[in-house]
């Protein structure tokens, strides 16, 4: 029946389930992959290995989708839910892996996503002091600390020979343009894959400009399993604690991707349950990433607010896109056709998706309301946690440790100011 579709376990066919699952995953497929090749760039990773982890990404994309709609014991919400590599962390792996090396990356993921998974499954104990305006806070923050790293991808990436150069520029804003105009003219959800479509125009014109290499492609296999632990796993405490803060900020979103997912798709409220299975899946999936050399996984907002305009919640459709990224992960010329992305054509798609991080927050705000109380913790945490960042040697009297989990992540800043003033605030200050 038709109307199973709209049905969280509706029974449907293979034909129903297969383009329904396949538009989830073309809505988020490059987002998913995103965060690999900035923060693999910073670590100075080469295309060989970075096909490598974009095959591992897809498959853990995958796997903790599945987990999310079919849960293990307490781990997973049961809701439909599509997980993917998190953009939340590419600040901080970016200074941690170019601080340290990717190993100590790794290792930090592996601790925090285990430290997250056993928060998540006692969420109804905390969740309460993470507000509605303490989320939309962080949410600001993190596009704000994107914004640069888009716009260094679009000039040809960090230390590239070229950067700025007429071919990058040109590329760059090709894809900008596409992306842009895409989602103007498009219709319904199709406005979901502006960002690949922005992708793959601005991919072919760097390939007419020279700019890409399929050496990487003709050299991969047909099929093979990613590899564990490409990166042997290093312990800093320094580096532990940056990301365990940051998992602490995914929670915080999480927690908005799964209520606004209950409400906008089943009309209800989503259950103390839901929530702490699907902050559980973000943290012990994440560990499970980290032995496959990847970055954090979590919910993604795109699927959301795509459930949000068609209504599908089938979790049989969503999981056969599910099992379709598993497919994909065990076959490497996917990952190292993806690996010969230009950085320009990158930044083209990524500046406008940390835009729309940016706009996003500030809708959760409208949505928290201006009182004076949310005003005055929105403008304080902002001020105090970018501003800070900009000038980071105003940490300089702080022990290391200190000014590694603070000095360069203004995310980190802003969760932290944003918690304390939600704290300390009076709730009654408008008639004060």
């Amino acid at each position: 029946m038709k109307e199973n579709i709209y049905k969280l376990d509706g029974k449907i066919s293979l034909g129903q389930a297969v383009p329904f699952g396949l538009q989830h995953i073309l809505a988020m497929f490059v987002a998913n992959i995103t965060p690999i090749f900035i923060v693999a760039g910073a670590a100075g990773i080469g295309s060989g290995q970075m096909a490598k982890l974009i095959q591992s990404a897809m498959l853990v994309a995958g796997i903790g989708t599945l987990i999310q709609l079919f849960p293990l014991w307490k781990i997973g919400s049961g809701l439909p839910v599509v997980m993917g590599i998190s953009f939340t962390f590419v600040t901080v792996l970016c200074f941690v892996a170019s601080t340290y090396d990717y190993g100590t990356a790794m290792g930090a993921v592996l601790v925090g996503g285990i430290i997250e998974g056993i928060l998540g499954l006692f969420a109804k104990y905390w969740r309460k002091f993470i507000t509605p305006i303490v989320a939309a806070c962080v949410v600001i923050s993190i596009g704000f600390s994107l914004l640069n790293v888009g716009a260094n991808s679009f000039g040809g990436g960090n230390g590239a020979k070229d950067f700025g150069s007429a071919k990058n520029l040109i590329a760059g804003t090709i894809t900008l343009l596409c992306c842009f105009l895409f989602h103007i003219f498009a219709k319904s959800y199709w406005k979901q894959l502006n960002v690949l479509f922005g992708l793959i125009i601005g991919y072919i014109a760097a390939c007419f400009m020279g700019m890409v290499d399929f050496s990487s492609v003709t050299h991969s296999g047909i099929i093979s399993l990613p590899q564990i632990m490409p990166f042997a796993p290093k312990f800093n405490i320094s580096a532990i604690i940056s990301v365990t803060l940051i998992f602490l900020v995914s929670a915080t979103e999480t927690i908005g991707d799964t209520s606004a997912l209950a409400m906008s798709g089943l009309g209800r409220e989503v259950t103390e349950k839901e929530i702490a299975g699907s902050i559980a899946c973000d943290g012990f999936v994440s560990s499970l990433s980290s032995i496959f050399g990847c970055l954090p996984i979590t919910s993604f907002s795109q699927n959301v607010g795509l459930i949000a305009m068609t209504k599908v919640v089938n979790r049989y459709a969503i999981g056969a896109g599910a099992v379709i990224m598993v497919l994909a992960g065990l076959f490497p010329a996917v990952g190292a056709l993806l690996g010969t992305l230009p950085e320009a054509v990158l930044g083209g798609c990524t500046i406008m998706m940390f835009g729309t991080i940016v706009a996003s927050g500030i809708q959760m705000i409208s949505r928290c309301g201006f009182s004076q109380r949310n005003i005055t913790i929105a403008a304080l945490s902002l001020s105090v946690g970018i501003g800070f960042t900009q000038v980071p040697e105003i940490f300089s009297i702080f022990p290391a440790v200190v000014q590694n989990v603070f000095a360069s992540n203004c995310v980190a800043v802003v969760f932290l100011i944003a918690l304390i003033s939600n704290l300390v605030l009076p709730k009654d200050m408008e008639r004060k």
